[in-house]
């Protein structure tokens, strides 16, 4: 069974039990956190700290981000966190001006640097790379390294959304899946769900915020303590955010009874 993680913002901890994806970087500014009242990961924000910044020196340091992980631990009830990982699109490495084979040394240093800051962090490990042959090297750095990631509940497979539509990104997902890896999928759409879904256990999508900012307000939905206020399209607005999560699981679990879609079924 599978675990579809619908992409939030803070707020949506509070109010909702389905399977959350909250990033640090709006996490980490209140001051103020609440228990969740379902299940919910943190993305460590890496994509945006390096596609705005270059690097990650405008972000948390390790022992920062530890410390914040370690927050979201005892008040929110997090399930885990991903790594302050380096992802290696063509555009990203552009702007980082490193390879990506550096890349990968800096996101298996940093997976470890977390660990050495304390071994209790529910931070899983993320395979990045580009071709086939560069996540399969990724593995051998943490095999390296002492770490089996075969033997773990969950590993990321990072830069891989933006090209989830192709039949590359769903051999390669299935590729580094056959390795024996319990994958999550960062950033997935309907499209790439019908292709990997197979081969992720877990996999997390934010892709209703982009379309709702293109809707017209089409409900007065207010979240309770928002003071009244509404919105004027539905790029934060919980009951549009869960409506699209209705459908995306009923697109993809529709996709099953089609002989070449592979059964995918979702656990909440």
């Amino acid at each position: 069974m599978s675990r579809f993680l619908l992409g939030a913002p803070p707020a949506f901890m509070t109010h909702t039990s389905v399977p959350l994806f909250v990033s640090n970087r709006p996490l980490s500014k209140l001051k103020n956190l609440y228990r969740a009242r379902g299940p919910v990961a943190v993305d460590s924000g890496g994509f945006s700290e390096l596609d705005e910044n270059g690097s990650w020196d405008e972000g948390p340091t390790p022992r920062q981000y530890a410390g914040q992980v370690t927050r979201y631990v005892d008040e929110v009830g997090i399930d885990w966190a991903a790594p302050q990982d380096w992802m290696c699109e063509p555009w990203i490495i552009q702007k980082t001006g490193l390879t990506v084979a550096e890349h990968q040394a800096r996101t298996v240093g940093n997976y470890l640097d977390l660990m050495s800051i304390n071994p209790e962090l529910p931070i899983i490990p993320v395979i990045q790379g580009w071709t086939v042959a560069d996540y399969e090297r990724c593995i051998d750095l943490y095999d390296q390294a002492g770490i089996d990631l075969r033997r773990l509940p969950l590993v990321g497979i990072g830069s891989v959304c933006r090209r989830q539509g192709t039949e590359e990104a769903a051999q390669l997902v299935e590729r580094i899946a056959g390795h024996g890896i319990a994958l999550h999928g960062f950033g997935f759409k309907i499209d790439g769900l019908r292709r990997a879904a197979h081969a992720l256990p877990s996999s997390d999508s934010m892709a209703w915020s982009a379309a709702g900012r293109r809707e017209p307000r089409g409900c007065d939905f207010r979240l309770p303590g928002s003071h009244g206020r509404s919105h004027k399209n539905e790029a934060n607005c919980l009951r549009y955010a869960l409506a699209w999560r209705d459908r995306v699981l009923a697109a993809v679990e529709a996709g099953v009874s089609r002989p070449e879609q592979l059964a995918f079924a979702f656990a909440t």
